[in-house]
């Protein structure tokens, strides 16, 4: 079982930048960060793989950076330019399926073997 803390999240004013960290007790080929909205299904943002190959869901690149450490175990999920939409609980995952990270194809949630316990984002305009 991979352990997964996420750390980071804050309530920031439209405009400004957050950067979400997840530390993990091992890590997987294919890792990424999902959000959930209230009243939303959890949403795939972004997945990367150790060697660096990294995916992203079409409706948030460019606002959105993901990046890890192997060392380090730790995963990293850059946010700028936040809007009140962004409102949501972010959440670190593991054991990815390998094609999530070349083509953002994460599969369901369900299929997702290790979570985290996901940091809150707000965002207030």
């Amino acid at each position: 079982q991979v352990q997964l803390v996420e750390t980071g999240g804050d309530s920031v004013q439209a405009g400004g930048s957050v950067r979400l960290s997840c530390a993990a007790s091992s890590t997987t080929y294919c890792m990424g960060w999902f959000r959930q909205a209230p009243s939303k299904e959890r949403e795939g943002i972004a997945a990367i793989g150790t060697d660096g190959k990294t995916a992203y869901a079409d409706s948030l690149k460019g606002r959105f950076t993901i990046s890890r450490d192997n060392a380090k175990q730790m995963l990293y999920l850059q946010i700028t330019s936040l809007e009140p939409e962004d409102t949501a609980i972010y959440y670190c995952a593991a054991g990815l399926r390998t094609r999530a990270c070349f083509s953002g194809d994460w599969g369901t949630p369900a299929s997702i073997p290790h979570w985290g316990q996901g940091t809150q984002v707000t965002v207030s305009s």
